[in-house]
């Protein structure tokens, strides 16, 4: 069984990611990993939630979700991280919570985390890559080792076939219009294993 501490950290306004984050915290179980699901700060003005009432219901549902911490970051062996996008970039509330990781950068504490990202947006072209490549030039900053899903499993191609990790589209009543359940817990059992490989080359 692993022994691997797997850290799922999203950001969510109205609850794809949060979604995302969950099937991913099914499949981490089931690989035997030690799983948190821990959602960053929000940044967003109370005025502007009070004005979308999905994302204000979203916020209220998940209010007891633990945020992240960098002592979350140290613990964790694997990150799975899961954030929409934002005219082509992350979520500013998942870029803030990054930024603010360079003491654990200064002192080595992110060298060879295994991690891997998945992304959404409201339509197939909307920046769901351009967000997880942008998520993954911090990663090598931090000397982390990239699981990303590749084309490892025919699930994927249900999902979108995205390599670079699971993105999926959103309609306007938050639906996911991919079936993306089986790529995303594949990208997490992945990122478990190689997970596993690479703390026991450590040991």
């Amino acid at each position: 069984m692993s022994n691997v501490n797997l850290a799922i950290i999203y950001y969510s306004s109205t609850g794809t990611n949060y979604k995302l984050s969950k099937w991913a915290e099914e499949a981490g179980k089931e690989a035997g990993a030690n799983v948190k699901v821990l959602k960053v700060q929000e940044l967003a003005p109370q005025s502007a939630i009070d004005q979308n009432p999905h994302w204000k219901a979203h916020l209220e549902a998940t209010q007891d979700v633990p945020t992240v911490s960098n002592d979350d970051i140290e613990w964790a062996d694997a990150i799975i991280f899961s954030v929409p996008t934002r005219f082509g970039n992350m979520a500013a509330q998942m870029k803030q919570f990054l930024d603010q990781t360079g003491g654990l950068w200064a002192t080595g504490k992110t060298i060879n985390k295994v991690v891997s990202a998945m992304s959404s947006a409201q339509n197939p072209h909307g920046g769901q890559e351009a967000t997880i490549l942008t998520l993954y030039t911090t990663m090598h900053h931090w000397g982390a080792i990239i699981a990303s899903p590749g084309y490892t499993d025919p699930v994927l191609f249900a999902a979108g076939g995205n390599p670079y990790g699971t993105s999926v589209t959103v309609d306007q009543d938050g639906n996911i219009k991919e079936d993306a359940e089986g790529a995303v817990k594949h990208q997490a059992k992945r990122t478990v294993q190689i997970a596993e490989w690479v703390k026991k080359a450590n040991q």
